[in-house]
């Protein structure tokens, strides 16, 4: 017997979800069937029907706002951030679609017409994350139907509740219902899923060892397009700068939104050493000042729990280890209520460690690094096999521009917090950070393929060269 699936609430234990496992093969059919249908739907028809979408989740803005504060831990406010970015994700879809993936007429010959068109490529996994759980994967939903293609998406078993909520809501908007499947399940069913003949493309969110797994199993199967999206260990460098106050909350702001899960998370803090005392004391003042609280509390926290009790252990386990490795404390990691997933953010000192580990801890964990020069604040925050989001705070324009010019990352910031991607903008990373698929923005790139098409109306031909003088003898008179 096929256990069923929960989801508790990470702020307060309370079961909040239950439902039972999908089947990949009934899912990815009901898929399968339905694409040729809504593919043939003209693009405005399929515009239309997305932006209802929109007018559906405004309907629902309160109710989806609310469940994923408590399946996922974090603050309304926060929540609410996430809803309003879905609800802008169709227009900009809308947008890069045109502008990336529109028809173009070229030059031909003999009156030929020439032009480029994009096709889908048919049934789409999208497996999401639980951090953003409704946003995120509407960053590959949203322009793949546009496109033209079929989804199965499989939520984070850890966020099942609002991957079921969104599906009902593209369904409540007309997006027919084999069209967007939702596959509930663990790991095993979204290998299951990714690995089915019959899907196209894989679109997916996650852990960089998951992400390499993907990358490692599809390698000799070019014919499947992954878009692949995989975290970072990411670096925020405060140089010379006469606004501290302002510097110390872009730190907070980077390392500690969101209770540091968020992929653009700055989990290390280099500094420059002249100013670092200053710098590290008005962080820990102001980290010492953010309340950690149930999404609901009043007043409104700006951190919530971490996603559950392992994750916690893990990252409580992580700050201890780099503890007892060179590790000086700032801020100590404490589990502030017991047997539920809220921490303390922590600051730790790793200055003087031998060897840093370079992964991405997922919450509110931040190393700080001190160096002496520039060349070195670059190369430290280089330091890494991840490449999403780095920002340089401070510094002078010569500074930034050599900055930009060698940090490896997809996302550069000056002067602001190294997690606030724009979605009207490409969005990935380079090294073990993603693919070199970005999505936001450039999403539109993964969802179809260019076809290049010669047409004339009538056959017009002939062979000019190459061919034996036509054999009259035999022809008489």
């Amino acid at each position: 017997m096929v256990a069923s699936l929960t989801s508790h609430e990470p702020a307060t234990g309370t079961l909040l979800w239950q439902g039972e496992p999908g089947d990949v093969e009934a899912e990815v059919a009901a898929a399968r069937a339905s694409w040729p249908r809504w593919a043939a739907q003209p693009i405005a028809y399929r515009i239309e029907t997305l932006r209802r979408f929109v007018n559906v989740v405004r309907r629902e803005e309160d109710a989806l706002t609310d469940l994923i504060a408590r399946e996922t831990g974090k603050p309304l406010w926060d929540a609410r951030a996430e809803v309003t970015a879905l609800m802008g994700k169709v227009d900009i879809s809308v947008a890069a679609y045109s502008e990336r993936t529109g028809q173009r007429r070229l030059e031909a010959n003999l009156g030929a017409r020439q032009s480029v068109r994009h096709k889908p490529h048919g049934v789409m996994a999208v497996l999401g994350p639980y951090n953003f759980p409704a946003h995120l994967p509407g960053g590959h939903i949203i322009p793949a139907l546009l496109a033209g293609n079929a989804v199965v998406f499989k939520p984070s078993e850890k966020t099942p509740a609002v991957g079921e909520m969104l599906v009902r809501l593209l369904h409540e908007a007309g997006i027919p219902a084999d069209a967007v499947r939702l596959l509930l399940g663990g790991a095993d069913a979204g290998k299951a899923l990714a690995a089915h003949p019959d899907v196209g493309g894989i679109l997916f969110t996650g852990s960089a060892q998951t992400g390499i797994a993907i990358n490692r199993q599809f390698a000799a199967q070019p014919s499947k397009i992954l878009a692949l999206e995989m975290g970072g260990n990411n670096p925020i460098v405060v140089w010379d700068t006469p606004e501290i106050g302002a510097a110390a909350a872009i730190v907070i702001q980077s390392a500690f939104l969101s209770s540091g899960q968020r992929c653009t998370a700055a989990s290390r803090l280099i500094v420059r050493d002249a100013i670092a005392d200053t710098l590290i004391a008005e962080v820990k003042k102001l980290a010492d000042r953010l309340i950690v609280d149930h999404p609901h509390a009043s007043p409104a926290p700006y951190m919530g729990p971490v996603i559950d009790n392992q994750t916690a252990d893990g990252l409580t386990e992580s700050f201890l280890w780099l503890m007892s490795n060179g590790g000086r404390p700032i801020k100590h990691m404490v589990r502030t209520r017991p047997g539920l997933p809220f921490l303390s953010p922590a600051i730790i000192d790793v200055t003087n460690m031998k060897e840093r580990p370079d992964v991405e801890l997922f919450g509110p964990l931040l190393q700080v690094i001190r160096v002496s020069d520039f060349g070195e604040a670059i190369a430290e925050a280089n330091n890494s096999r991840y490449g999403l989001a780095a920002s340089l705070v401070g510094g002078s324009p010569e500074q930034y521009n050599q900055f930009w010019s060698n940090v490896r990352a997809g996302v550069i910031h000056w002067n602001r917090p190294t997690n606030g991607a724009a979605s009207n903008a490409p969005f990935g990373g380079v090294g073990i950070s993603g693919n070199h698929r970005p999505s936001a923005y450039y999403a539109a790139d993964y969802c179809a393929y260019p076809v290049v098409s010669a047409e004339l109306e009538t056959p017009r031909a002939s062979i000019g060269v190459g061919l034996k003088d036509v054999d009259v003898s035999a022809m008489g008179d």
